[in-house]
């Protein structure tokens, strides 16, 4: 398969991934895509020109990060992130889309500080929806959103915890105490470590990203 990414290369023959693959364990090919420059051919390969895409060795496309996920949990061998209870996993699927709303909450925040504005409505506003994050573990009683097991949400909703730091979030955690033990589980995760990026590292992607710099592309690989 074929990946088109942004920020990661491997080779392998089974698969091709143009976007982001972070615990990826099959053979595959990862081909980074500059999102400030996007090529005409890769529109061919999605007509809304977002990452990641997959395309297989028969030349089957698949975008939309859920969507991509989810195909790969069920078309290779290996434990399964997805839950087996249809109920379970219309669960994750609703928490996703709830986690989906506050993530452009969180990049109007960062360029907010950035620009000097007041953005403490949008800190609030982002608090308190990490409460309702909190509410759902305190009412499961369990560590991970998917039970004792880290499953297909906790790996869809971690890397822009993994952020909060550049976004200059951390302390939005502070009243969510069961949110935080989730962290500090999820940092221990083999898959997880393999994968974090230095926060230092996404300051300085960030920067150049908002400067529509070419180097953002590549920059910390």
């Amino acid at each position: 398969m074929t990946a088109f990414h942004h920020d990661i290369e491997w080779t392998g023959a089974e698969l091709s991934l143009f976007g982001s693959c972070f615990f990826c364990s099959f053979s595959h090919e990862i081909i980074n895509i500059n999102l400030k420059n996007k090529p005409d051919w890769f529109f061919e390969k999605n007509p809304f020109g977002m990452v990641p895409v997959l395309e297989t060795s028969k030349g089957q496309l698949i975008y939309e990060s859920p969507i991509t996920c989810e195909y790969l949990d069920e078309a290779f061998p290996g434990k399964k992130l997805m839950p087996s209870d249809p109920y379970e996993r219309a669960f994750q699927k609703m928490l996703l889309e709830h986690f989906s709303k506050i993530t452009p909450i969180v990049f109007k925040y960062f360029v907010a500080v950035k620009d000097g504005q007041d953005a403490t409505a949008l800190k609030a506003e982002i608090a308190e929806k990490f409460g309702k994050l909190e509410e759902i573990l305190s009412k499961r009683d369990t560590v991970f959103y998917g039970g004792d097991s880290i499953s297909m949400l906790d790996y869809m909703i971690w890397p822009w915890f993994e952020r909060l730091e550049p976004f200059q979030l951390k302390d939005a955690l502070s009243h969510t105490p069961k949110l935080q033990r989730w962290m500090e589980a999820m940092k221990e995760d083999p898959a997880v470590k393999a994968t974090m990026t230095d926060p230092q590292t996404f300051k300085d992607y960030l920067q150049l990203y908002l400067k529509n710099s070419p180097e953002a592309c590549d920059y910390g690989l």
